[in-house]
């Protein structure tokens, strides 16, 4: 066998042959023709061989001698005779190259059973030595370059059988000496598996199948997929195999335009194993933050990052991610450069990739390392004559190892690297950089540069002339080596090699034209010779453990393909098998999203999984429940969608819509179980009505609704399934068919496997943000309200949206402030868009009761803002506040009695007062509401200063209030008068207090005492007897009771001109102007105002005597006696009033004479009291006088009189006589007022 001429002058570098060595009588490796052994013996002999070297350790590196050594090779068992039996194998699998070749060939060549043979026993021998092959480096490197040469040639065989047992033998490689194959696995994927799987080859579908079950066989190795994105697709250097293999899995999942075949659900497998993979590593942790920052702060060499220790994670981890990060830039980068290079520059300047200013040397690499480069725009660079694009040109040559290379090889790996430009100057730069860089590495025969640039020329021209269909007459070798002669520093070349370089060009072609793009190329000898010499450089082989590192990675890049190959899959399966491989598909793509928080993943699941429920699909003619039972598609769809929902709610965003959809429409159905919206908070809620599917508060029953409403169908599962069985229908039914039951049976199983209610009463464990998008959907799905008729379709689904939003409002009560404003501003819009009453504004305010009832024992700093909301139901039309007046009364009496010791602030009262006021006018709701406010004010239980005053008024409004008895009016008014006990002990803890606060609160409750007051003066009115008596009396009562209080004497005098003298008023103006029918019995309320006049006054005759306004004050008391004196009840004086008036007149004259208040103290005109009080007392009673002063005579008053009235203005005593005439005449106070100042 002739050996190679760079062989003899030191070239360590083979000249690899794809097409094996052929000798010159057409045979190939005859030497082996009589040794061949018969295929059956393949396992056993593999089995005793590779028992034999791993049981041999003492033969080979374990003594550090050479093991090649010629008494060693004679030995006949060891590491010497494996490495010759395998290079036996490999000669064998140089056949099949030969197969058809010519007539000459050797007839085994056409027999697969050859290569069978020696793939077998190889597999057979890797399987079961693998581990122990790498410690034998002669044995490792036949492994790495012979064996996998031949298996990369083999893999594209046509026969199904050689590819199987390639592919086997290449994943025992993997399982075993992947470690030590890095690029070679690499070019096995890129230029094997894949060129045959995307019919690249003009592969037979039986290639195509077969490279697919091979390619599933590796996913299905757990860090399979994980080891090619750590190693290969996060290495600037390599192909991206992780994504191209992900890819080409989902595309093979597609049907496309064709029905679901064996080769779609093998793909779905093996994506679907990749998958499965990632979900089982979740599980085991990650000690790494997956998501910490890649970008790079500031410009370091990205084809000098290395890491510091590839075993340990710490390290391995950010630094693989920072070299994906670096390869996408670059990427990136080659897209803007193929648009603009300049931008494209200067993008990878911005992102710290290349310097500020550029240098050659990164340029350089940028184009020697960046995949998806414009090749031609590469050369138009590399030949530019710039300056700067020279020393580029000379940096890109400098990152090629041509060391020991022959020439031809050299010269190809120089040229694929871009596409050489068509202009002699621009190839001449180019050849000139190559040249120097070759004879750099590669003296032996070169004497300088220029020998090897005029060589280099020649081969290109060699490669025109031969390989260019225009040129007729082609170069023969003779010419080739003529051509060349004295080249070589005046010398010749050895004419072989130069033979061998005109053969090599000859029968393969050097593209000046390389493949744009980085698709799957195909391994030619040169790519093998820069393979096997990067696998001596590369960086170490990365051996991903359990643990999900890289998982959230690799999973960004797959998942959207992955979601939508099962999809399609899904939707054209016909089978339940294949149903559930899907069904598990869907179930590991949300876990992986939920554990590295894709929420949009997840989303896009979502999506896609709702549209197989085909609750979202139009209803056909067919009963859709009935349609839903009979689909298994739709049922496992639907089971996946709500497992994925109470699973990995969390991580849903924008998906909740969808969902929602699918319930509305389960709702719809009435196929929901009946406890869905229910708030799983207090179970007594619940209505327990079989008829009725969904929960009823016990505030607003349905029966309750105005005939506006719509009545709400019934539903809930079993209710569903009642209708169904049910024959009294309106319109006669058949009777259901088996099937049809059957149907129903499935579609009731499948809903309660869904678990929908725990989507709502689980809410409060949803992560923050998943909460909020699930109550904007719920928001969403329930429409704007508007004015105006809706359907009853489009209401109910709004009054149901608006229950599981109150729901879950409820479920999380510890973080309502989320909540609160969405679900306000939602129940406001209802609120102030209804005008009439319907299902949905009721349920928006006894949910809004609900709320507030629920949330304030718990939330203090929200008790305000819960109650303001409550202002929302002051806000309702008249109409709608009609209808539901009863039932919100009733919510408002449970929150009151829950919470009133919550309720601190005054607005948070005024907003409960006034509610409860509302209702004293309905007659329905006025026994609640004065139920509520008799919890508050009865014994002062949770009377407190600031609600005081909105209590006393909200009761006078119950007082006042003629709907209901007249017991509850007198009630009313004696909650009033007991408030006083409050006012009490209030001031004695005032007096008994120091300090500012014990000031205010002191004047406060002086003017919540005249409040009160003022209120019954009110009700002093009332056109009922029996109301205003009251009245009258729980006035007096709070009137005398008041001692306790430490009123100040101005406000004393206060009360009696707004409250006593102006009831006194107001009653004698009733008693004359109105008609008899309106007010009965006047005459006994005016008698008992004027005992309450009599009684009051003569009970603060002590203080107020002290007063400089006394006498006005006893003026207008003498003057209201004498108008009640002189009135006239029903036309006539009223007999009772011109009896008691006197007597009341004495008594207080007697009690005035007993104190000494009413006594004659000076001569005439030196005292006014006397004088105007008899003046006074005498139209009144004449008599008087004489009874209480039997001493005094009328002639001395009589004369005393007469003297004032001819005396001088200045005089007090006679200016007291003329304003008592002017109040006879005119029958007023301002006169006296007048005089009293």
């Amino acid at each position: 066998m002739s050996v190679p001429f760079l062989a003899q002058v030191g070239g360590a570098d083979k000249d690899y042959n794809f097409g094996g060595k052929q000798l010159d009588n057409g045979n190939g490796s005859s030497e082996y023709d009589s040794q061949l052994p018969s295929v059956g013996f393949s396992s056993n002999a593999s089995t005793g061989l590779m028992g034999s070297l791993m049981d041999e350790n003492t033969i080979g590196a374990s003594n550090g001698k050479d093991t090649a050594s010629n008494d060693l090779m004679t030995e006949p068992y060891g590491v010497p005779c494996m490495v010759e039996i395998f290079h036996f194998l490999c000669s064998l699998l140089n056949i099949a190259e030969h197969i058809g070749m010519g007539p000459r060939s050797n007839s085994m060549a056409f027999d697969e059973d050859v290569p069978l043979f020696a793939l077998g026993l190889i597999n057979s021998a890797v399987e079961l030595g693998g581990p122990s092959i790498r410690k034998h480096p002669k044995l490792l490197a036949l492994m790495q370059d012979e064996l996998f040469r031949n298996l990369m040639q083999f893999g594209l065989s046509m026969s199904p059988l050689i590819l199987s047992m390639v592919c086997s033998i290449v994943l025992n490689l993997y399982l075993h000496l992947r470690s030590e194959l890095k690029l070679q696995l690499e070019a096995f994927f890129s230029c094997v598996i894949l060129r045959l799987a995307q019919n690249r080859h003009g592969a037979s579908y039986q290639q195509q199948e077969v490279a697919m079950e091979a390619l599933v066989d590796f996913c299905r190795q757990k860090a399979f997929m994980a080891e090619m994105y750590a190693n290969l697709d996060c290495d600037i250097t390599c192909s991206n195999v992780f994504e191209d293999l992900a890819n080409l899995l989902s595309k093979s999942a597609f049907p496309v335009n064709c029905p679901l075949s064996a080769m779609h659900i093998l793909a779905l497998d093996g994506l679907i194993a990749v998958i499965q993979g990632m979900a089982e590593r979740i599980g085991n942790g990650s000690s790494v933050n997956e998501h910490a920052s890649s970008d790079l702060e500031e410009y370091t060499p990205f084809w000098t990052v290395k890491c510091d220790n590839y075993e340990d994670s710490n390290h391995w981890v950010p630094f693989v991610r920072r070299r994906k990060y670096i390869k996408r830039r670059l990427m990136m980068g080659a897209d803007h450069f193929k648009r603009d290079p300049k931008k494209g520059l200067e993008f990878l300047q911005g992102t710290h990739l290349l310097p500020d200013k550029l240098d050659p040397q990164s340029v350089a690499c940028f184009f020697r390392y960046t995949a998806g480069l414009d090749k031609n725009l590469v050369g138009d660079f590399l030949g530019n004559h710039d300056e700067f694009c020279v020393q580029v040109l000379h940096e890109f040559a400098g990152t090629f190892d041509f060391q020991d290379m022959n020439l031809d090889t050299a010269l190809r790996l120089f040229l694929e690297t871009f596409r050489l430009p068509g202009e002699s100057q621009k190839i001449q730069r180019v050849l000139e950089a190559f040249s120097e860089r070759y004879y750099e590495q590669s003296p032996q025969i070169l004497a300088n540069k220029d020998a090897a640039l005029l060589l280099s020329y020649s081969l290109i021209m060699l490669n025109t002339d031969q390989h260019n269909v225009q040129v007729k007459k082609k170069m023969t070798e003779e010419d080739f080596i003529r051509n060349n002669r004295h080249i070589n520093g005046g010398n010749d070349l050895p004419r072989e090699f130069l033979s061998e370089l005109y053969h090599s060009i000859c029968k393969n072609e050097i593209r000046t034209t390389p493949e744009q793009g980085a698709g799957f190329p195909e391994m030619t000898p040169s790519r093998w010779v820069d393979l096997m010499r990067k696998s001596r450089k590369t960086a170490p082989f990365i051996v991903c453990d359990s643990r999900a590192f890289l998982d959230h990675d690799m999973f960004a890049v797959m998942s959207g393909p992955t979601i939508a190959a099962i999809s399609v899959v899904f939707d054209h399966a016909e089978h339940e098998e294949v149903f559930q491989t899907c069904v598990d598909g869907f179930l590991a793509v949300a876990k992986i999203s939920a554990c590295h928080h894709l929420e949009d993943v997840l989303d896009d699941l979502v999506v896609s999984l709702c549209k197989f429920t085909t609750l979202l699909n139009p209803s056909s003619g067919e009963e859709p429940v009935v349609a839903f039972g009979d689909d298994m598609k739709a049922r496992m769809a639907t089971v996946t969608v709500f497992t994925i929902t109470n699973r990995y709610g969390d991580y849903i965003r924008t998906g909740w819509r969808n969902i929602l959809d699918c319930i509305l429409r389960l709702h719809k159905l009435g196929l929901l179980p009946a406890r869905v919206a229910n708030d799983a908070v207090d179970d007594s809620e619940f209505c327990a009505d079989p008829g009725q599917g969904k929960p009823v508060t016990s505030s607003l029953s349905a029966s309750q609704i105005p005939s506006m409403g719509t009545p709400r169908r019934s539903s809930g599962l079993m209710g569903r399934f009642s209708q169904l069985l049910s024959l009294d229908t309106e319109e006669p039914r058949s009777k259901p068919t088996e099937q049809q039951l059957e149907a129903h049976q499935r579609t009731l199983q499948t809903i309660q496997k869904c678990h929908i209610d725990s989507i709502f009463t689980e809410s409060k464990f949803l992560q923050a943000e998943s909460l909020l998008d699930l109550a904007r959907a719920l928001i969403w799905a329930a429409g704007r309200p508007h004015k105006g008729n809706t359907s009853p379709e489009d209401e109910d689904t709004a009054v149901f949206c608006l229950e599981l939003l109150i729901a879950i409002t409820l479920n999380n009560r510890d973080r309502i402030t989320l909540l609160w404003q969405f679900v306000y501003d939602h129940i406001s819009n209802i609120v102030q868009t209804t005008v009439m009453p319907c299902a949905l504004v009721e349920k928006a305010v006894s949910g809004l009761l609900r709320i507030c009832q629920r949330l304030l024992p718990y939330k203090e700093n929200l008790v305000d803002d819960l109650l303001r909301s409550l202002q929302l139901v002051l806000k309702l039309d008249a109409r709608v506040a009609d209808a539901y007046c009863e039932q919100i009364t009733q919510e408002v009496m449970r929150l009151v009695k829950a919470n009133a010791t919550h309720i601190r602030s005054q607005m948070g009262w005024r907003t409960i007062t006034s509610l409860l006021s509302i209702t004293a006018r309905h007659p329905e709701a006025s026994e609640a509401g004065f139920e509520a406010l008799t919890f508050v004010m009865y014994d002062g239980a949770h009377l407190i200063p600031t609600n005081y005053i909105l209590c006393v008024d909200a009761s006078r409004q119950f007082a006042e209030s003629r709907v209901g008895q007249v017991d509850r009016s007198l009630r009313a008014l004696d909650l009033m008068a007991g408030s006083l006990t409050c006012l009490l002990q209030w001031s004695q803890k005032t007096q008994e207090a120091v300090g500012e606060a014990a000031t205010k609160l002191s004047h406060d409750i002086g003017e919540m005492w005249l409040r009160l007051v003022q209120g019954l003066r009110k009700v002093c009115l009332d056109p009922r007897e029996e109301v205003r008596n009251h009245a009258i009396l729980s006035l007096q009562r709070c009137l005398t009771g008041a001692e306790g209080l430490c009123l100040s004497r101005s406000l004393w005098l206060q009360c009696f001109d707004v409250v006593i003298f102006t009831m006194l008023d107001d009653l004698l103006e009733i008693a004359q102007g109105h008609s008899p029918k309106d007010y009965r019995n006047m005459e006994g309320t005016l008698a008992l105002a004027m005992k309450l006049l009599a009684k009051v006054f003569l009970q603060l005759l002590h203080l107020l005597s002290q007063e400089n306004t006394f006498c006005k004050l006893w003026l207008g008391v003498l003057n209201h006696m004498e108008k009640y004196a002189k009135a006239k009840v029903r036309g006539k004086k009223s007999e009772k009033l011109q009896e008691l008036v006197p007597e009341l007149l004495k008594n207080t004259l007697l009690v005035m004479k007993t104190r000494e208040i009413l006594v004659q103290r000076s001569a005439l005109g030196g005292d006014s009291l006397w004088e105007l009080t008899w003046l006074n007392v005498n139209k009144i009673a004449p008599s008087l006088q004489s009874e209480i002063f039997p001493g005094q005579e009328l002639e001395q008053v009589h004369h005393k009189h007469n003297d004032t009235a001819s005396s001088t203005p200045s005089d007090p005593s006679s200016e007291a006589l003329e304003a008592s005439e002017s109040a006879r005449t005119v029958g007023s106070q301002q006169v006296l007022m007048r005089w009293a100042t």
